[in-house]
C-alpha cells in the first residue's frame, strides 16, 4: 500500500512538472508581452574573462531589434519588442552536451536545468528564456555544438571574446534563441540550407545565388552545393517555416 502512495505521488509531481513546463512554454509563446531573454555570459578561459567583463547590454541589442522586425514581417498584430537583459558573468559553466542516445539527451537536459536553476535568480527561473553564453578566444579550432532548449527555455551558446566576432555571435545568439521557441534546423547533415524551407528567398529567380540566409539554415545558398556564412543580423531573415514553429 505504501509503495502504491509513493508511485502515486511521484506521478503527480511528474504530471504538475510536465503541466508547469508546457504552461510556462505556451505562455512565453504567446507574443502578448514582451518576451523577457536573461542573458548569462562566462568565460572559459582566461584570456576572454577581461572581455566578458567589457560586455554591455548594447552589444545584444541588435537581436532583440532582428526579432522584433522580423515578427512584424509575419504577425498581423504588434509584437512587443524583447527584452534582452545582460546578467553578472557566472563563474561555473554549464555541463556540455554529449549526447548519443535518447536516453543521454534527457539527461542532459536534466542536468542543464538543475545548473540554471541554481546558478540563476529565482524570478529568471519562470517565465523567461535563459542563455547562458560561452567565451572562448578565437583560434583555429572550431567551437563546440551550441544548443537551445525548449524544455526549460534554455540556451547554451558557444561563441568567440572578440569584438571582430560581435555581429557574427549575434546570428548564432539568435539562432539559439528561436530554437528555445520551438524553431528548428533547416539545414542538412553537410550544413548546407535546406530547399525550401532554408532558403531566404526560395522563389527568386534565379534561385542563385541567395543575398540573405534564413536564421534556422544559418547560411547563405551561393550555390546548390555551397552556402557562406551571413556577415550579421542584416543579412538574415526569418522564413515561412520557421515563423510558423515560433507562433507567429
Amino acid at each position: 500500500m505504501r509503495r502504491g502512495r509513493r508511485i502515486a505521488v511521484l506521478l503527480a509531481v511528474l504530471a504538475l512538472a510536465a503541466g508547469g513546463t508546457y504552461g510556462e512554454r505556451a505562455w512565453v509563446r504567446s507574443w502578448t508581452r514582451p518576451l523577457a531573454v536573461a542573458i548569462y555570459p562566462i568565460a572559459m578561459d582566461a584570456p576572454s574573462a577581461a572581455y566578458v567583463e567589457r560586455l554591455q547590454p548594447d552589444d545584444f541589442q541588435e537581436i532583440a531589434s532582428f526579432i522584433e522586425a522580423e515578427a512584424a514581417r509575419w504577425r498581423r498584430r504588434p509584437t512587443p519588442a524583447p527584452q534582452l537583459t545582460l546578467k553578472g558573468p557566472l563563474r561555473e559553466p554549464p555541463p556540455l552536451a554529449k549526447t548519443y542516445s535518447a536516453l543521454d539527451a534527457v539527461g542532459y537536459s536534466l542536468r542543464l536545468r538543475w545548473y540554471a536553476f541554481r546558478q540563476t535568480s529565482f524570478r529568471d527561473n519562470f517565465g523567461g528564456i535563459r542563455l547562458f553564453l560561452l567565451y572562448h578566444q578565437p583560434g583555429d579550432q572550431a567551437l563546440p555544438h551550441s544548443l537551445g532548449l525548449q524544455k526549460g527555455l534554455l540556451g547554451v551558446v558557444h561563441v568567440f571574446a572578440t569584438d571582430a566576432q560581435r555581429a557574427q555571435n549575434n546570428v548564432v545568439i539568435a539562432h539559439e534563441l528561436l530554437h528555445t521557441l520551438g524553431a528548428t534546423d533547416k539545414y542538412d547533415q553537410a550544413g548546407q540550407p535546406q530547399f525550401p524551407e532554408g532558403y531566404a528567398e526560395f522563389t527568386a529567380e534565379p534561385l542563385y545565388p541567395q543575398q540573405r540566409a534564413e536564421i534556422m539554415a544559418g547560411r547563405i545558398p551561393i550555390s546548390a552545393a555551397s552556402a557562406s556564412i551571413p556577415a550579421g543580423l542584416s543579412e538574415v531573415v526569418v522564413g515561412y517555416k520557421t515563423a510558423s514553429e515560433v507562433g507567429w
